[in-house]
C-alpha cells in the first residue's frame, strides 16, 4: 500500500545522469561523494572521493579501489575492482560535518568488465534477471519488518581468561530498584518509574515507550533518503526494542533500502547517545530481533499472487508457498546467518521455527496477512529470517526458493491454522522445523543449493566460500567458554 506524499518532505528526484546529482549537490552545498557498498556478511564499506571526480564517464567506467581486504571479495592478487556507482541510489548524508552525497555501488571485475562474482549486489542483479527470463512474473516486490534494539549503552569483551557483555536501557524492566533514572544523557533526581515489564513492550505510550523522539528523528532520515515509511512503533521487548517499516519496493532496491536503514538508524541513535544493534538474540529471557519479509510477484504491472485460493492466493502463490517450504532449512543458512540467530528460534518462544504456512496465524513460518482483500496487497510472508542477514543474498535466495516451487508445481500441503504452541508433542514432532544451530543449517544448504545456482544467480564458488566463512564462525563460538558455562559448570 502507497504512503501518501507528505506536504513539509522533500523527496527525492529522479537521479538518471551525474549531471542531476551534481545539480542536487549543489542545491545542498555539498563538495564530497561517499562511494558505498556491502561485503559478503553484509557490513557496508565505503570510500570517498571529492565531489568533481564523479563525472559522466566515472559513473559509467568506475572508480577504482583495492578490494583485497573486503570480506569474502579476492584475494591480494586480484585485488583491483571497480565501483559502479547506481545513480538512482544518491542521497543526501547529514551525518558527515562536510555536506555529502552518497551512493551505493555495484562492483566490476576491470579485467573482464562483469560485475564481480562474489559481491551481494551482483548476485540480486542475477536474481532479478532470472525473474525476468522465466516468464513467470517482471518485478518481485519485497517488503521486510527489521527488528531492532535501541540501548543507552553497551560492553562486552572476549579474552582467553574472560569473557562477558552489558547491555543497558533506561526503559527495561532490571532497571526498576535503582535509585536514578538516566534520560537524555543525564541523571534525574530519584527512578522516575515506567518500566517495560518482559515480553510487554509491544505498544506502551511515553513515557514508558521512551524512545518514540528518536525513531521519530530515523523516519524522518530515512525519507529523506528516499526510503518511504508505512508505519514505526516500540516492539515487544523490554529496552527499547524498535520497528520501523518501509514501503515495499522490489528485490534491489529494496535490499539497498535496508543497507540504508541499519546505516541511518544507527547514526541517528549516535546522535541521541544511543546504540542500535540488529543482532538477533542481545537478551536472556525475552523476545529477539526477527526480520519477517513480505514477497509478492507482479507482471505487466498487475499482481499474481491474488486468486480464488486459500486466502485468497492464487496458484501461483501457493506453489511460491511450497518452494520456500521446501528449501526453508536450506534458506536459514542464508537467512538467519549467526550463530546468535538460532538462540532467536528456539521452540515456544513465538519464535518461527515451523515450517508450515497459515492465515493470520503468527506461529506459522509462512503467514498471508489479512489485513486487506485487495489484489494488490496479496503477499506472503516469510517470518523466519532476521535482520543479520545480507540482504541482497537473502531476498535473491527467497525469491529463486519461491520461484522453483512455481517451476516445479510444488505443493505446500494443507494450512495449519490452530495455534502451534498448543498442539500435542506427537503432532508437533511430525511438523519440519528450523534447524537446531547455524551448523545444521549449513549442512542443509550444502545438500540443498541447486534452486539457488540455476542459471549461475549463485555460483558455486561463492556459496562453497560463504559456507566456509559461517563453518569457520561456528567453529570458533564452540571453542569459547561462555559467562553461562561458569555459572553451570565451575564447580563441578
Amino acid at each position: 500500500m502507497e504512503a501518501p506524499p507528505r506536504p513539509d518532505l522533500e523527496f527525492l528526484p529522479a537521479f538518471q545522469t551525474a549531471k542531476d546529482v551534481h545539480a542536487f549537490a549543489a542545491k545542498h552545498n555539498a563538495v564530497i561523494t561517499d562511494l558505498t557498498f556491502v561485503d559478503v556478511p553484509g557490513t557496508l564499506q565505503h570510500t570517498s572521493c571529492p565531489l568533481h571526480e564523479l563525472t559522466e564517464e566515472s559513473a559509467v567506467s568506475g572508480l577504482g579501489f583495492d578490494g583485497s581486504s573486503i570480506r569474502g571479495f579476492q584475494e591480494i592478487q586480484e585485488s583491483d575492482m571497480l565501483l559502479i556507482p547506481d545513480l538512482a541510489s544518491t542521497f543526501l548524508d547529514t551525518f558527515s560535518e562536510e555536506p555529502t552525497i552518497s551512493l551505493l555501488c555495484d562492483v566490476r571485475d576491470p579485467i573482464t568488465g562483469e560485475l564481480y562474482d562474489a559481491s551481494p549486489r551482483t548476485i540480486a542483479h542475477r536474481a532479478m534477471a532470472y525473474l525476468e527470463e522465466s516468464g513467470i512474473a517482471d518485478t518481485a516486490y519485497f517488503g521486510p519488518e527489521l527488528e531492532f534494539f535501541i540501548f543507552d549503552s553497551v560492553h562486552y569483551h572476549q579474552n582467553a581468561n574472560s569473557c562477558g557483555y552489558d547491555v543497558d536501557s533506561v526503559e527495561a524492566c532490571w532497571n526498576m530498584g535503582k535509585d536514578q533514572d538516566h534520560l537524555d544523557g543525564a541523571f534525574h533526581g530519584g527512578n522516575l518509574g515506567y518500566k517495560i515489564r518482559h515480553k510487554e513492550g509491544y505498544f506502551p505510550a511515553p513515557p514508558a515507550d521512551r524512545h518514540q523522539e528518536v525513531r521519530s528523528a530515523m523516519v524522518r532520515e530515512l525519507e529523506r533518503a528516499g526510503v518511504k515509511i508505512e508505519n514505526f512503533h516500540h516492539e515487544v521487548a523490554t529496552a527499547g526494542q524498535a520497528e520501523i517499516d518501509m514501503e515495499r519496493a522490489e528485490l534491489l532496491r529494496m535490499a539497498d533500502n535496508v543497507m540504508r536503514y541499519k546505516y541511518l538508524t544507527r547514526n541517528v541513535a549516535h546522535r541521541y547517545g544511543k546504540t542500535v544493534t540488529f543482532m538477533p538474540k542481545p537478551l536472556y529471557g525475552d523476545n529477539g530481533s526477527g526480520m519477517h519479509v513480505h514477497q509478492s510477484l507482479w507482471k505487466d504491472g498487475q499482481p499474481l499472487f491474488s486468486g480464488n485460493e486459500y486466502a485468497g492466493l492464487s496458484k501461483m502463490a501457493l506453489q511460491y508457498i511450497g518452494g520456500l517450504l521446501a528449501h526453508a532449512k536450506a534458506l536459514c543458512a542464508i537467512c538467519c546467518p549467526t550463530t546468535n540467530s538460532y538462540k532467536r528460534l528456539v521452540p515456544h518462544f513465538e519464535a518461527p521455527i515451523n515450517f508450515v504456512y497459515s492465515a493470520r496465524n503468527r506461529s506459522a513460518a509462512v503467514r498471508i496477512p489479512m489485513y486487506s482483500s485487495h489484489p494488490k496487497t496479496k503477499r506472503v510472508e516469510l517470518r523466519t529470517p532476521d535482520p543479520a542477514c545480507n540482504p541482497y543474498l537473502a531476498f535473491s535466495a527467497m525469491l529463486l526458493a519461491g520461484l522453483d516451487g512455481i517451476e516445479r508445481g510444488l505443493d505446500p500441503g494443507k494450512p495449519t491454522n490452530e495455534n502451534i504452541y498448543k498442539m500435542s508433542k506427537e503432532t508437533l514432532a511430525s511438523i519440519p522445523h528450523a534447524p537446531a544451530d547455524l551448523s545444521e543449517a549449513l549442512d542443509e544448504l550444502e545438500t540443498d543449493h541447486a534452486f539457488l545456482t540455476k542459471d549461475g544467480v549463485f555460483s558455486e564458488s561463492s556459496l562453497s566460500a560463504f559456507i566456509a566463512q559461517k563453518r569457520s564462525e561456528v567453529s570458533d563460538e564452540r571453542s569459547h567458554p561462555t559467562p553461562s558455562e561458569f555459572y553451570k559448570y565451575y564447580d563441578v
